[in-house]
């Protein structure tokens, strides 16, 4: 046999080894057989996921899913908590305090997004207004937002989670639907906005790569790589709120001074979200109930903490891709400046034989562009933390939230001081189906403490109720009631709890460990002038809201038109609303505001006014029909400790959260490395500026030490992207009053108030759940008859005075978490809903 030729000859003999037909392959490529070919190549795949049934490590058993798993574990062993993100240095950190302030300086941000625009949501709800009211800012609507952007040409990818319907009620489907119709084909934009959904739940499509107990629950946008939020918000209905919570929104001088339109007025222990795909229609009357009040924290960042945020998306965004989309030409590879060639693996690019998208570069400009990439921000030490693994993301599972939580609150030396939606952690392996180990280092923290009798407290602030039942007593609350039983024994209950092993250690836990709820009252403005308004057009105010919510969430944003009959509903809805407002007049309104105000929920806060001070429309007898309270719900993930370090995102303190093989997480940990000279238990101490601020905002909120705000935060620093100005940290008497986190006068506030507070609400409305309840014919007992509107006063014989001057008592939003709460019952009783198999799902 001949031998072949040298050189180029040679690796062209080699090419013809392995392709003998490669002249006949490139004629047939864009032929019908070629296609055959594709199509026959894709059904394989897909014919094989169901192979994974029986192979559930079918991500890391080949050679280069190790070598990559091998990758990703050296370079997490490498860096601090095991997180795949280094400490980064130089980066420069704003916090937002409640839906307000972060919705404004979000949409300042999106409107001046040139490039690209990354959203991961747990829930998104196009039709949210980032600015209120919304009657005055129907440009700033989520939607219109980004659709102007997309029609200037930014690229805008968004992953959703994609929840089993019959369990929760965000409706992906819809929120895909419509940001897909906003810039239809042969309109300017089409095509660059692309919305994933993940898991899948279809069995012919995904085979064993379902899942239908966990979530993704990160929060976090990424713009241009030059800025990213992270933190507990969702774009989504029910977040946006102000620092004083107001809880009413009835306006009788006009419904266009709503500020909660549609589903997004909102109290799920009333009514949980209905058909958030109607965005427009609300069965919750306002007239009637008072909406649940939402506390949140966030942050932004610009600084080389972006890439990181920015790279966990491109990973998931790939995955995704690869899992669900890796056949659908809608949706492209992205790779990533930093993670080209041999180390694409790690953000998840894959190069199939034939692919299906293209591979679009990211950044589209280099990140060299970026101030960031050159020097350094600002003055904080941070690193991006997650919860992750191979459902969420086709990793391991990493879990250095929990590491990076456990690790900074062992070590610390002054306070602790938590904000989270739940907590339900362990203290060790007896404590089973909890396994997290956050317990157990807030025990080390106190039993360290206790030994060296040095002055520690551990701050835990949580909602009252954790999820959203309405009647605890209800077989419905099932769920809820199993995970507030967890809680306590996470807390206090048993042997095995923190308490209990505090005390085992000869420390006293409850001179160490506190536990807060928030909670909050306002006055419905329905004047006597409204009711016979109501009486004489025949439309009541709950058809007028639905109107005006008709009116400013309908038309066609969403490039899709309403057919007849939704027209003529919407003519039908509207003039109900105008036949109520053709006999404002007559009431003495006339579109001007009547003696009462809208909402008296600034007579919480720092120069609010009182309760009695404030006038009534009307008999104060009738009134007191109009008080109403709701517990305060927290949604905030955040830790501060020694004012030093900050962990924020959105992680809550729980086993889903924490263990890294359940819900997907984003959080960051922060230490300022500009300090303040502050104090510490009396003595001179260097504070972290961003956590000491950060910490005496949100207690001055809680203690009602700040003013209440407007709805227009264009003046706002606190409003503002970290580009625009920096966090004003309002500095003044109450300011330098809560400088010291160990200071015994502002504990015998916080505590005081708390006490008062507890008391002041089980008088006048029995708020549930309370310490008095401990069984349930306590429960029955105590609750208000049942003729009396959920949250409105227990009894309507009380004297209109004695009200107004209790709820004149009633300062900031703290109160006790009750502890005793039902402990001589047993809270969720084994059986369909709460066993062996679904423990894991509350825990």
């Amino acid at each position: 046999m001949a031998s072949p030729p040298e050189g180029e000859d040679r690796r062209s003999f080699s090419e013809k080894l392995k392709h003998p037909f490669s002249e006949l392959h490139d004629q047939l490529k864009d032929t019908h057989l070629h296609d055959v070919k594709v199509k026959a190549t894709h059904m394989k795949a897909k014919l094989g996921k169901f192979h994974n049934l029986i192979n559930p490590n079918h991500r890391h058993d080949e050679a280069h899913e190790k070598a990559t798993d091998e990758k990703r574990t050296r370079i997490a062993e490498s860096h601090r908590f095991e997180s795949f993100a280094p400490e980064r240095d130089g980066n420069n950190i704003k916090w937002y305090v409640d839906g307000r302030d972060y919705f404004w300086a979000v949409s300042v941000a999106l409107e001046k997004a040139k490039e690209t625009i990354y959203i991961a949501d747990w829930w998104l709800s196009p039709e949210l207004f980032l600015r209120r009211p919304p009657y005055y800012n129907q440009e700033w609507r989520l939607d219109q937002v980004l659709k102007r952007r997309a029609e200037a040409g930014v690229k805008i990818y968004v992953i959703v989670y994609k929840e089993v319907e019959a369990a929760v009620t965000c409706n992906s489907a819809h929120t895909k639907h419509a940001l897909d119709a906003l810039c239809p084909e042969g309109k300017p934009g089409h095509g660059n906005i692309s919305v994933m959904r993940h898991p899948d739940h279809n069995v012919f499509e995904n085979a064993s790569d379902m899942t239908f107990y966990w979530a993704h629950h990160e929060k976090f946008i990424v713009i241009d790589y030059a800025l990213a939020f992270i933190g507990g918000l969702d774009l989504c209905f029910g977040r946006w709120d102000s620092r004083q919570h107001p809880l009413s929104d009835v306006h009788p001088a006009g419904v266009q001074n709503e500020v909660f339109p549609g589903q997004d007025f909102n109290n799920n222990r009333i009514l949980d979200f209905q058909k958030v795909e109607d965005w427009k229609s609300n069965q919750l009357s306002k007239a009637d109930f008072g909406r649940m009040p939402w506390h949140d924290v966030a942050m932004a960042v610009i600084g080389d903490c972006i890439y990181d945020i920015a790279e966990h998306f491109v990973l998931r965004w790939n995955f995704v891709k690869r899992d669900k989309y890796k056949r659908d030409e809608c949706f492209d590879w992205l790779t990533l400046q930093g993670r080209e060639g041999e180390n694409e693996d790690l953000v998840a690019v894959q190069r199939p034989k034939f692919p299906v998208g293209d591979y679009i570069h990211h950044p589209l400009s280099p990140l060299e562009n970026r101030p960031w990439a050159h020097e350094h921000q600002g003055t904080i030490h941070a690193q991006v933390v997650r919860s992750s693994a191979d459902w969420s993301s086709g990793i391991l599972t990493e879990h250095s939230i929990q590491n990076a939580y456990s690790e900074v609150i062992r070590n610390a030396m002054h306070y602790v001081y938590i904000e989270n939606q739940f907590f339900i952690t362990a203290t060790g392996e007896a404590q089973q189906p909890v396994h997290n180990t956050i317990g157990r280092a807030i025990v080390d923290a106190v039993v360290r403490a206790g030994k060296e009798g040095r002055k520690f407290r551990v701050i835990i602030v949580i909602p009252a109720i954790p999820g959203f039942a309405g009647d605890l007593r209800e077989d419905a609350a099932m769920g809820t009631r199993a995970i507030m039983d967890y809680q306590f024994k996470s807390i206090h209950r048993g042997d095995n709890s923190i308490y209990g092993q505090v005390l085992a250690e000869g420390v006293d836990p409850k001179k160490y460990i506190f536990v807060f709820n928030l909670r909050a009252f306002d006055r419905l403005n329905k004047t006597q002038g409204m009711i016979e308004q109501e009486e004489k057009s025949g439309v009541k105010y709950q058809e007028v809201q639905q109107a005006e919510a008709a009116e400013i969430m309908g038309g066609t944003v969403h490039g899709v038109k309403s057919d007849d009959s939704g027209d003529e509903e919407r003519e039908r809805i509207v003039d109900q609303k105008r036949r109520f407002e053709a006999h404002s007049d007559e009431q003495g309104h006339g579109g001007k505001q009547p003696a009462s105000i809208d909402s008296i929920a600034q007579t919480t806060m720092l120069n609010g006014g009182k309760v009695s001070q404030q006038e009534w429309d009307g008999d104060l007898e009738q009134e007191k029909e109009n008080f109403v309270q709701e517990e305060l719900y927290i949604h905030g993930k955040v830790c501060i400790v020694d004012d030093r370090t900050v962990i924020c995102g959105s992680s809550n303190i729980n086993d889903r959260s924490q263990m890294g093989l359940h819900d997907s997480e984003l959080s960051i940990v922060m230490e300022d490395y500009s300090y303040l000279d502050s104090t510490m238990d009396g003595q001179p101490y260097k504070a972290g500026k961003h956590a000491a601020t950060l910490r005496r905002m949100l207690w001055r909120e809680h203690l009602g030490l700040l003013p209440a705000q407007d709805m227009d935060a264009a003046n706002d620093p606190n409003a503002q992207p970290p580009d625009v100005c920096p966090n004003d940290a309002q500095e003044g008497a109450e300011y330098e009053f809560v400088a010291d986190p160990l200071s015994d006068r502002v504990w015998d506030m916080w505590t005081g108030n708390a006490t008062r507070n507890t008391d002041l609400y089980r008088h006048l409305f029995r708020a549930d759940p309370d310490d008095y309840i401990k069984t349930f014919e306590d429960y029955q007992n105590f609750l208000p008859k049942t003729n009396i509107k959920q949250g409105h006063l227990h009894d309507p014989f009380m004297p209109a005075d004695e009200v107004r001057g209790k709820l004149d008592e009633i300062k900031g939003h703290l109160v006790w978490m009750p502890l005793e709460f039902l402990k001589d019952a047993e809270m969720a009783e084994k059986g369909m809903q709460v066993n062996a198999y679904t423990e894991s799902i509350y825990t």
